[in-house]
């Protein structure tokens, strides 16, 4: 999990670049857990044998299991302020898919915060602008602006 800082520090935070978060494996389980959720079963995702005679080689992740992944990877890395209550996922500006995750391969969130503003009282709304790595692969799985709603209260001093 990332620092936690003070609401005055987190205020401050547009145009911050983030440190990496932790690498994330792509296993074969977690990818046939997401068809199993989403009823996507392409054998593209599924079919180990029959997606190693494609030009991948192997089984991939789907698209948005990866982007999914950002709650738990920008949780790592991106700073949150004392008395947060929740964050919510608010939506997104850009998502582009740019390279496969292939079975197997590790996953990281590098990012900076673009905008922070101040909606409504203790109403954070988070722009962050996130590429996801894939481990020793020039192109990246993805880019994308994430919106997060940060609900804040000032009194309380420890995160849920």
């Amino acid at each position: 999990m990332a620092a936690t800082v003070s609401l005055e520090t987190f205020a401050a935070l547009a145009g911050t670049e983030l440190k990496p978060s932790g690498w994330f494996e792509i296993s074969q389980e977690r990818i046939n857990q997401f068809a199993d959720a989403t009823n996507d079963h392409q054998f593209i995702h599924v079919d180990p044998d029959r997606a190693a005679a494609t030009p991948f080689g192997t089984t991939i992740a789907h698209g948005y299991l990866t982007l999914s992944l950002l709650s738990d990877l920008l949780e790592d890395c991106r700073p949150t302020p004392e008395g947060l209550v929740m964050g919510l996922n608010y939506g997104s500006d850009k998502i582009r898919y740019l390279a496969p995750v292939k079975v197997g391969q590790r996953v990281r969130a590098v990012g900076r915060i673009a905008e922070l503003a101040e909606k409504r009282p203790g109403q954070w709304l988070i722009k962050t602008a996130v590429t996801v790595e894939i481990e020793n692969e020039t192109t990246p799985a993805l880019i994308a602006e994430i919106l997060s709603m940060f609900i804040i209260d000032p009194q309380k001093k420890e995160i849920s």
